[in-house]
């Protein structure tokens, strides 16, 4: 049987790799096609590594000599372009001002993504500065680079924000996989918008160090993956503790590193989930009536649903964000080269408004509005909405809601929950659940408590494998 490309999944090019039917090399220029062939439509892949097919090669060399180090050994990855790649590709954020941005290192992910043997293809576009730079910017779009596209429906359907590049690109088969990061709904948002499986992991449970920062209270990265077992596969390597990030310590000692463990085709019979029907005012009659559909689905797998669970829905606080977004990328711009010519928040404002053709279509009111902090973290404003969110996203939001019932998890929507896990710092998992009668996809989404990522990965699974509901978009 001949290759396919589209579709394929991490553990079908391991397969062909094992049975010398197909080699790194081949399979990163089977990308680098489609990537020439689709992405002036999509916009969804920035750079591509001038060194994939040498690295791919030198992988096939040692798969030969040596075997595979593990399942991502020759598997070419696409990498949101706000995490650091110490190559000889840029890390933008999207951003004009940090256009000529080489990062020194790589980000502690992608070491550990290199570790096992992955080939780092590229870099995807984003929603400027992960989507926090100013009011009314649309999902997809940034000054560097344009907007990326749905491949759903080019200009038609929302594409999903921040890592749009990353959930458009792995959508349209331009890599076997993609990082994306969230601080609040931005791999959930993408990951629904363009039928993907997206894990949003537990705040520690991968590290941040070397990536452009917006919140250390919720920002993580987490991969997009068109199948539930490639995003485990993909989580079992990026997982592990970093001296530099004191994040990563909190992670249980005991927990199950495996998540690949976790595909368990019965994992529904039994489970006992929650959803609030408060989060899903913003669907539309058909939209709803899939997630109904899925309930269903998700009862017929053998799980309880305990319909409706009550959940606050008033957390639009964002002056957490505002004053940790200050102090996390003044601290990571302070150490960029001289070949970048800012340095501090005030002077990305600056270069914007030097520059505000090019720069500032949409304007920088986040900017600016974060500007005005002090990026100190002392004050009362900031010490009293951080402890606030925990009260109620944790104490009296998910926590409370899940113990009261027993739950294993909490249904919701697409990204329509993200909110108030992002500010608990708890992970999430978003799976295909089907299209509208216009082809816009929909998702479902699991959350549950701190480091629950085994159990969401279970009932996601479980889940996928009884609808498969994902299909290729028509491109072209």
């Amino acid at each position: 049987m001949s290759f396919t490309l589209t579709e394929t999944t991490i553990s079908k090019m391991q397969q062909e790799m094992d049975a010398g039917n197909l080699s790194a090399k081949k399979l990163t220029m089977l990308y680098l096609e489609q990537i020439g062939t689709y992405n002036n439509e999509i916009n969804a892949v920035l750079e591509i590594n001038p060194e994939a097919l040498h690295i791919a090669e030198a992988i096939d060399t040692e798969r030969a000599q040596k075997g595979a180090r593990g399942l991502l050994h020759g598997i070419p990855i696409l990498v949101k372009d706000n995490i650091n790649t110490g190559d000889k590709t840029h890390t933008t954020a999207g951003s004009v001002a940090l256009k000529n941005n080489y990062a020194d290192d790589d980000a502690f992910i992608i070491k550990k993504l290199r570790e096992t043997g992955a080939v780092i293809l590229g870099k995807t576009n984003l929603t400027e500065w992960a989507n926090f730079m100013t009011e009314g910017m649309p999902n997809g779009y940034s000054s560097l680079s344009g907007q990326v596209m749905n491949p759903y429906g080019p200009g038609k359907f929302d594409v999903g924000g921040s890592s749009s590049g990353s959930g458009a690109a792995i959508a349209a088969n331009f890599a076997a996989g993609a990082i994306g990061t969230e601080t609040s709904g931005s791999i959930l948002s993408p990951a629904s918008s363009n039928s993907l499986v997206g894990i949003k992991p537990t705040v520690g449970l991968l590290s941040r160090t070397g990536i452009i920062p917006i919140s250390n209270s919720q920002d993580t990265a987490g991969p997009m993956t068109r199948t539930v077992e490639d995003a485990a596969i993909m989580l079992d390597v990026l997982t592990g503790v970093d001296e530099e990030d004191p994040a990563t310590s909190m992670m249980p000692r005991d927990i199950n590193h495996s998540y690949s463990a976790s595909l368990n085709q019965n994992g529904l019979q039994n489970a006992k989930l929650g959803i609030s029907r408060d989060y899903l005012e913003e669907l539309n009659e058909e939209e709803n009536n899939i997630i109904n559909a899925a309930l269903t689905d998700i009862e017929n797998a053998g799980a309880r649903i305990i319909d409706p669970v009550s959940l606050p829905s008033d957390l639009d606080d964002m002056n957490v964000l505002f004053h940790e977004f200050k102090s996390g990328v003044n601290a990571y711009l302070n150490d960029l080269s001289a070949n970048v010519r800012v340095h501090s928040l005030s002077e990305v404002i600056q270069f914007n408004t030097s520059y505000e053709e090019a720069a500032l279509k949409y304007g920088q009111t986040i900017l600016k509005h974060s500007d005005e902090k002090s990026g100190k973290l002392v004050e009362a404003e900031y010490i009293n909405a951080r402890l606030n969110d925990l009260k109620m996203s944790q104490d009296k939001g998910i926590d409370k809601t899940m113990d009261e019932h027993k739950l294993d998890a909490l249904i919701f929507a697409n990204n329509y929950g993200a909110g108030i896990a992002a500010k608990a710092g708890y992970p999430s998992i978003s799976v295909p659940a089907g299209y509208t009668s216009e082809g816009k996809p929909v998702g479902i989404t699991f959350t549950g408590k701190a480091f629950f990522e085994a159990k969401l990965i279970e009932l996601a699974y479980a889940y996928e494998q009884a609808t498969k509901h994902r299909k290729a978009p028509k491109l072209g």
